[in-house]
């Protein structure tokens, strides 16, 4: 047993050390300003990458393409990135103003610019956090290409395989393929990748879409020329930092907008004076927690209505969820659409002027002086203690007067990977521990495990981990944490950074109450430690809104004292 353990240890560490080394090494490429992720520069982070060999990037390690993780990842960058040799990590500099059209991936807001044929601009808002999310995606991407192409060079003097030169040709087609046409394509495409025909047809159109139906072929084989240019022409691809971005990073520029932006409508409408509650979620479950009931033309008895927000949820819903923002406008909810670059959507409501009778809440009274709601999308890594550190600063009134805001708690939600569950259920921390660093953050959470059993939903509390990026975590570093005395029951990206602004706040800076109360709670998204459970394989669908509302309820509750 015990050399079971020192193996699982020894794995852990080397994991670690591997994740050390990625941070170390990006942080030094991006002091630099540029490097060529398959030249000498780049080979500190691949073998890195390789030596993790995260879960989330699957076969990374083996020869056979990775379809699942090159799925996750393509949905994260923007369309069109396969194709150049030159990708830019640049800072807000004014592209919104040009006849450049914003490329904005489906799976993550970042503003990207396609320069010209060779070019990707992509736009930095929200700190180092994406700067890592980015660059070891693409590092994994461009392992994969390379991937493909040992398996079309036939040899030095630049002989192609027949698969590849046939894959060429349907990509080169430009009408639709026709099923035939498709189904010889991937079958050439399966050669390539080293994978089966039912494998790549099976994923064959997570990729594509209803202009371009035949991307996955388009993918692959674009990777595949430009890791063949590298070899054959010397064409290296190149990643580079812009000088502003250099210059910017870490200096909360756009936090501290849209801080401002917040503490001017609070001041505007008069609400700078009154107890302030913030909630970090989305845009849609405190809204629809407090507002769907009204809408509704039989009404349950007692309970909370999770059939309504499955239907609230659903794709046909566009017109049930009008009524519902219609509804909140219409009391005392102030809708702000970021403008700042922090892609962070901001809700203000004003309780003072809600009909609670017509709300899933009738025992609330109405004051006049109730407290005002700040409900903030979610952040990305440490995009949390940039904008929560700017929001809990004093506001400086346009007469030079500084006011503090009284703010009496900071609540929470978000999704998170478990180590002890599976997806959907909950998880109430009991403090935060920065795997980057070492530094820890125990708080005295004001939600409990207690409070939301009784719903048909698992429930673990304890500590958990906050990780450099999700994407970076391996079997063997989380069964560390899981396992010894650590006990963590999952891993997110911004607690302890949320944590960190509120303990400095409140405890260094003087400038919100010491005696400001937390509430933090996550529903599993994934489970990293079983295969099949990560990110890679898939959303959640409707099982992540039961979740979602109880916690939303429950941090309401506390709020309104119910």
């Amino acid at each position: 047993m015990s050399e079971i353990r020192n193996v699982h240890r020894s794995r852990a560490q080397e994991s670690s050390a591997a994740i050390e080394r990625l941070y170390i090494t990006i942080r030094h490429l991006f002091n630099r300003g540029f490097y060529k992720p398959m030249g000498v520069s780049g080979e500190t982070l691949r073998e890195a990458l390789l030596s993790l060999r995260p879960e989330i990037y699957g076969s990374i390690a083996e020869e056979k393409v990775e379809l699942n993780g090159l799925l996750y990842v393509i949905e994260r960058l923007p369309t069109g990135i396969e194709e150049c040799r030159f990708i830019n990590l640049i800072s807000d500099e004014g592209y919104t103003n040009s006849h450049f059209t914003a490329i904005v991936p489906p799976k993550r807001k970042r503003n990207c610019y396609r320069i010209d044929e060779e070019q990707m601009n992509v736009v930095i808002t929200r700190g180092r956090s994406d700067i890592y999310d980015i660059l070891t995606h693409l590092t994994f991407i461009f392992i994969e290409s390379h991937k493909i192409k040992d398996r079309v060079l036939l040899d030095d003097g630049g002989e192609l395989s027949r698969d590849w030169l046939k894959l060429e040709q349907a990509v080169k087609t430009s009408k639709k393929l026709t099923l035939i046409e498709r189904e010889k394509a991937v079958s050439h495409t399966a050669n390539i990748l080293g994978r089966s025909f039912s494998e790549v047809n099976a994923i064959y159109d997570s990729f594509g879409s209803a202009e371009k139906p035949d991307r996955f072929l388009s993918v692959v084989y674009w990777l595949g020329k430009l890791a063949l240019e590298e070899v054959l022409e010397n064409k290296k691809r190149t990643i580079s930092f812009s000088p502003i971005l250099r210059e910017r990073l870490g200096h909360h520029i756009h936090g501290e907008i849209w801080a401002h932006n917040i503490k001017s409508t609070l001041f505007a409408n008069g609400l700078l004076d009154r107890e302030i509650h913030i909630i970090s979620a989305n845009m849609h479950s405190v809204m629809n927690s407090i507002f769907a009931a009204g809408i509704q033309k039989n009404k349950t008895e007692s309970g909370i209505d999770f059939k309504l927000f499955e239907e609230l949820s659903s794709s046909g819903a566009k017109e049930l969820r009008l009524k519902v923002e219609k509804l909140a406008l219409a009391n005392g909810m102030i809708s702000m659409p970021d403008t700042s670059g922090t892609n962070i959507d901001v809700q203000i409501f004003d309780t003072a002027i809600i009909d609670w009778k017509k709300t899933a809440f009738p025992k609330v009274k109405t004051q006049e002086n109730g407290p005002v709601l700040i409900v903030m999308d979610y952040a990305f890594g440490e995009q949390a203690y940039e904008t929560i550190d700017e929001l809990l600063k004093p506001f400086v009134q346009p007469d030079g007067v500084k006011q503090h805001l009284n703010v009496a708690s900071v609540s929470i939600m978000g999704k998170a990977g478990i180590l002890e569950g599976g997806k959907g259920d909950i998880m109430i921390p009991s403090a935060h521990i920065n795997e980057g660093t070492g530094d820890n953050y125990p708080f005295e959470n004001e939600l409990t495990a207690e409070m939301l059993t009784g719903y048909d939903i698992p429930v673990c509390a304890g500590p958990m981990v906050t990780v450099l990026g999700t994407s970076l975590q391996n079997k063997d570093l989380l069964t560390f944490f899981h396992k010894s005395t650590w006990g963590v029951i999952g891993l997110e990206m911004e607690g302890a950074y949320y944590q960190k602004a509120i303990q400095s706040a409140s405890k260094i800076r003087k400038s919100i109450p010491s005696q400001v109360k937390v509430r933090y709670a996550y529903y599993a998204s994934d489970n990293p430690l079983e295969t099949g459970s990560t990110l890679a394989s898939g959303g959640l669908g409707t099982t992540g809104v039961k979740p979602t509302y109880l916690i939303t309820i429950k941090i309401l509750e506390q709020i309104f004292n119910l």
